[in-house]
């Protein structure tokens, strides 16, 4: 089976990696994972909106801590000024005020107008700065006594983005994962700084390509995922399409183990660096989530199997644990009939505050009245209905050579073709975990061989070793004009089984 790719059309349909080098998710931030673990997400993501835990209110005991935390700060210095402000500046004005966590700024400024609420409003503000209980504000204060305490990397988990973001939003985002029970609390925080002992051992990871095993934009190139912009209230916006996730390339060149790796790389050192980026320009935020957009286009339940759920389910569980309440919003768009269907069940099973974050629409048109009230039409890709370049041209602007990977089921042969034009050159990978393995070699239009034949096999018998990958242009790349040919032939016997080897190819102009 012969296709044939042509670097006209590389550019607009290949995906390379948004800058520096990010993947994921994550999503970055809790996107697809919060989907993937909906039905665990009343046990790992937070609570109904309401009281915290049933202590007795102790107002002496918040007073007692007044030397370092006072609270009038945090009310209107000019109510009149306050009731004619915007929803949006009322949102960065709470935030302005915490510089300082002053208890008292914990509470609500204005207790009939929390009182008055509706139901998904209080899910959304639910133990959250300015929204809290005399009971929850209680447990902060022993919160953070104990983070005082204990300080090291107990304290360092606790801060995994800095202290840039503040102490009032850091700790009440864990709190909340663990609906104010401060015993609960702890206990997370041990549990995370345990999960995160070995990557910080290797300063989580700083070169995403020996993280992975592969350069990041061939990973990407099989899970198209990116950062564009960010939300009205300063989020960065993470778009991920699991429905073009080729999970078959994914598995040919790298392992759980190295997608693990590089999840750590994203949050530590590419999802936080853009956090405090944010903060440096704009130093009154302090929301340090993320808003995802789900794009389900072309995802059917094969795509959902075993292999990938086991992807989303551990980096959910690093992200639950470790960079806990991150979501900020979720706008799933282009979903499927069998995915609407399913999301009304698993709905029931969400507590509503996780609820209330996520919103699904059946196409990216009608997400689009959505998806303006949370950005601004500038930040907005134009195929989500905004002014901002493509989610596709963004990608393909990060990586200066044109990129193709390809799959190649090889029972007997198979081959794939591309074009180099007369300025171009090309560079060419084979990658596998196939036991049995194939030989490969890169022919012209007229069957001449312009690589010796070499040999792909996986060499570690271990289910969990790296594979093998053989650089075919190892001795040069191939130089244009001319079409070449990839073709790979199985070394098993006709009773053997199909094996699968992603083809990567570089096009890049001449030096």
């Amino acid at each position: 089976m012969e296709t044939t790719s042509t670097s006209e059309t590389a550019t607009a349909t290949t995906p390379t990696p948004p800058a520096p080098t990010h993947v994921l998710s994550q999503e970055i931030g809790e996107g697809v994972e919060a989907v993937a673990l909906a039905e665990e997400a009343e046990a790992e993501t937070g609570a109904e909106a309401g009281p915290g835990p049933g202590a007795d209110s102790n107002l002496s005991y918040i007073e007692s801590k007044m030397e370092e935390c006072k609270l009038e700060d945090l009310l209107p210095a000019d109510a009149a000024a306050e009731a004619n402000m915007g929803k949006k500046e009322k949102a960065f004005n709470i935030e302005s005020k915490m510089e300082e966590c002053k208890l008292e700024d914990l509470l609500p400024a204005d207790a009939a107008a929390e009182a008055n609420m509706g139901k998904k409003e209080k899910a959304l503000v639910w133990g959250r700065p300015g929204h809290l209980t005399q009971e929850e504000v209680q447990i902060f204060a022993k919160f953070r006594e104990e983070i005082k305490k204990r300080g090291g990397e107990f304290k360092n988990t606790i801060y995994s983005f800095t202290e840039e973001e503040g102490e009032a939003y850091t700790l009440t985002r864990w709190l909340r994962a663990r609906k104010y029970n401060l015993s609960d609390t702890i206990t997370m925080v041990e549990e995370a700084t345990e999960c995160r002992s070995q990557p910080r051992i290797h300063d989580y990871y700083p070169n995403p390509e020996a993280a992975l095993g592969c350069p990041p934009q061939v990973f990407i190139a099989q899970y198209p995922q990116l950062y564009s912009g960010f939300s009205k209230l300063g989020c960065p916006v993470f778009y991920s399409k699991p429905g073009m996730l080729e999970i078959d390339g994914v598995e040919c060149i790298t392992t759980l183990e190295g997608i693990l790796k590089f999840h750590w790389h994203v949050m530590q050192h590419d999802y936080k660096q853009r956090l405090l980026e944010f903060k440096r320009d704009n130093p009154s935020f302090k929301r340090f989530e993320c808003v995802s957009i789900l794009d389900l286009t072309n995802l059917t339940l094969s795509k959902l199997g075993s292999r990938t759920m086991d992807i989303i389910k551990k980096q959910a569980n690093i992200d639950s644990l470790c960079f806990p309440e991150t979501m900020n919003k979720m706008v799933i768009v282009n979903a499927p009939r069998f995915f609407s269907a399913t999301w009304t069940i698993i709905k029931g099973f969400l507590d509503a505050r996780t609820a209330a974050k996520i919103e699904l629409f059946s196409s990216s048109s009608a997400a689009e009245k959505c998806l303006k009230e949370l950005i601004d039409v500038d930040q907005i890709p134009v195929d989500y209905g905004g002014t901002a370049e493509s989610t596709d041209d963004t990608m393909a602007r990060m990586s200066p050579d044109k990129l193709f990977t390809q799959v190649l089921y090889i029972r007997s042969s198979d081959s794939k073709k591309y074009e180099i034009k007369a300025d171009e050159e090309a560079d060419v990978w084979i990658y596998t975990r196939s036991k049995i393995g194939a030989n490969f070699q890169i022919l012209d239009e007229n069957k001449v061989e312009l690589t010796p034949v070499m040999s792909c096999k996986m060499l570690d018998s271990h289910t969990d070793a790296p594979p093998t990958k053989v650089h075919l242009t190892a001795t040069g790349k191939v130089i244009g004009p001319k079409v070449i040919k990839v073709k790979g032939s199985s070394t098993g016997s006709m009773f053997s089984s199909s094996e699968t080897f992603l083809v990567v190819c570089t096009i890049s102009k001449k030096n």
